[in-house]
C-alpha cells in the first residue's frame, strides 16, 4: 500500500516539524488520500480519517464500534493488551455498558456543577501563580501551574487525599504509553494503578465523603443497580487519567499558541470577553492534539466515497479534521474570537468527550486568571525551541518556559 506520494505506508502517529505545527501530511491527506492506510506502533495496519466531515461521521456512526478487542481489530502498541483502548480498563467500562455508565458518571458532570467550582478552581490557580512569582523568571509554566492544576481538581473531586497523589503522574504516562515503556512497566504499573484504586474504593465505602467515588459508590441506575467495585476501580483510573494528563497538556499548549505570535495575547487583554471563543480556538488549532480514536469495522461501510471494509480499525484524526478549510475558514490560522467553532477536540456523538465542561471550565478559569495576574507573560524561548513528549496517547509539552 502506498501513501500520498505514492511511497510506503505512513507511519503512525505522523511526526511533525515543530511542537506547534502540524504534520505537512495532513493536508496532502485530506485533498487527496482521505482514508489513508497507515502502520500503528504495534505494526499492525489501520486505516486514518482527516477530513471533517468524514471523522464526525464516523465518531457519529454505531457500525464504527469501540471493540477494539475483537479477534481482527488492529492494536495499538505491541503489547498483550494492545494498548491504552482495549486495555483491561477500557474492557472493564464496556462490560458495563457505555450509555448506564455514562448516565451514572455525567450526573457529576453538568456544565453547572462545574461552573460551581470555578472559583476554587481559580483559588488554586492564584495560589500556584504565587508560588511561580516567588521561584523567580524564567519559570516551567507545566511544572508550576498547567500539571498541578488539574492533578488537585480532579484528585480533589474523586476525593484522593492530598498527600497520595505523587505517583499519578507516573502511572497516567505509563497508561498512557505508545513506545515509552515496556509491556513489563507497563504491566506493574497498572497493578500498582488498580491495587491503589481498589484500597481508596474501599475506604470510600467504609467513610464515604463529598466527593465523585463516594457518590457512585451510593449511586444505582435506572433499574436498581449499583456499580460494580471494578467499574469504580476503572472509573477512578480513567478518570484520573482523562481527567489531569489531557487537561494539563492543554493548559500548556493553549498559553504557548497564544503567546507565540503575542497579538493574540494582546487581544485578549484589551477584550476579555474573548476568553471562552480563546479557548475553543485553542482546542480547535491545537496540532499536538495526541493519538485520536480508533474505532473498529464490524460490517462494510462508505468513508469518502469509497468502501472501508469490514475487519477495518480505522483511526480518527480530530487535530487533523480541526484544521479541515472546507469546514473552517482560515483553518490554518489561530483566531481568538471564531464564533462558531464546531471543532472536534472533545470527538462527536455518543462517545464523545464526557469531562469536557470541566476541561472547558478550568481551561477558561486559568486563562482569565493569567490575563489578570500576569498580562506582561511571554515565552522566555522561541515557540520553535518548545519540545513535544514524544511516545504518549496524549500530546504534550515537556516544557514552557515564560518570563514576565
Amino acid at each position: 500500500m502506498s501513501d500520498v506520494r505514492g511511497e510506503r505506508t505512513l507511519n503512525y502517529p505522523i511526526p511533525a516539524p515543530a511542537a506547534l505545527e502540524p504534520p505537512p501530511e495532513w493536508t496532502e491527506l485530506r485533498e487527496r488520500c482521505p482514508v489513508a492506510p497507515v502502520t500503528l506502533p504495534s505494526g499492525d495496519g489501520a486505516s486514518l480519517v482527516t477530513r471533517y466531515e468524514d471523522v464526525r461521521s464516523v465518531l457519529a456512526d454505531p457500525r464504527f464500534t469501540r471493540e477494539l478487542n475483537a479477534p481482527g481489530a488492529a492494536r495499538i502498541i505491541d503489547t498483550e493488551s494492545g494498548g491504552l483502548f482495549n486495555s483491561p480498563v477500557a474492557n472493564i467500562l464496556a462490560a458495563e455498558g457505555h450509555q448506564r455508565w455514562r448516565r451514572m458518571v455525567g450526573k457529576w458532570f453538568t456544565a453547572r456543577r462545574m461552573a460551581a467550582l470555578r472559583p476554587a478552581i481559580e483559588t488554586m490557580a492564584d495560589r500556584l501563580i504565587d508560588e511561580m512569582l516567588a521561584h523567580g523568571q524564567p519559570a516551567d509554566l507545566v511544572t508550576h501551574l498547567a500539571f498541578p492544576l488539574p492533578v488537585w481538581v480532579i484528585c480533589d473531586m474523586l476525593g484522593v487525599p492530598e498527600g497520595e497523589r505523587d505517583s499519578f503522574a507516573h502511572w497516567s504516562d505509563v497508561t498512557l504509553s505508545l513506545t515509552e515503556y515496556t509491556e513489563a512497566e507497563i504491566d506493574a504499573a497498572q497493578a500498582a494503578f488498580t491495587a491503589y484504586l481498589t484500597q481508596l474504593v474501599d475506604g470510600k465505602r467504609t467513610h464515604p465523603g463529598d466527593d465523585l467515588l463516594s457518590e457512585l459508590i451510593a449511586a444505582t441506575d435506572a433499574e436498581g443497580t449499583p456499580m460494580s467495585d471494578a467499574a469504580l476501580v476503572a472509573t477512578a483510573q480513567a478518570l484520573l487519567v482523562a481527567g489531569h494528563e489531557t487537561t494539563a497538556g492543554m493548559i500548556a499548549k493553549m498559553v504557548a499558541m497564544l503567546l507565540a505570535d503575542r497579538r493574540h495575547w494582546e487581544r485578549l487583554l484589551a477584550d476579555r470577553s474573548l476568553v471562552r471563543t480563546a479557548v475553543e480556538e485553542v482546542l480547535r488549532y491545537d496540532p499536538n492534539g495526541g493519538f485520536g480514536i480508533p474505532r473498529y469495522l464490524h460490517e462494510d461501510a462508505e468513508i469518502a466515497g469509497g468502501v472501508v471494509p469490514s475487519g477495518t480499525t480505522v483511526i480518527c484524526s480530530m487535530a487533523a479534521a480541526n484544521r479541515d478549510e472546507s469546514a473552517f475558514a482560515g483553518a490554518g490560522e489561530l483566531d481568538p474570537g471564531r464564533s462558531p467553532n464546531p471543532h472536534l477536540a472533545f470527538g462527536a456523538g455518543a462517545h464523545s468527550c464526557l469531562g469536557q465542561p470541566l476541561a472547558r471550565t478550568e481551561l477558561q478559569a486559568v486563562l482569565d486568571v493569567l490575563l489578570r495576574r500576569l498580562p506582561t507573560l511571554d515565552l522566555a524561548s522561541g515557540a520553535d525551541e518548545l519540545r513535544r513528549v514524544e511516545g504518549l496517547v496524549v500530546g504534550r509539552l515537556r516544557e514552557v518556559p515564560v518570563r514576565w
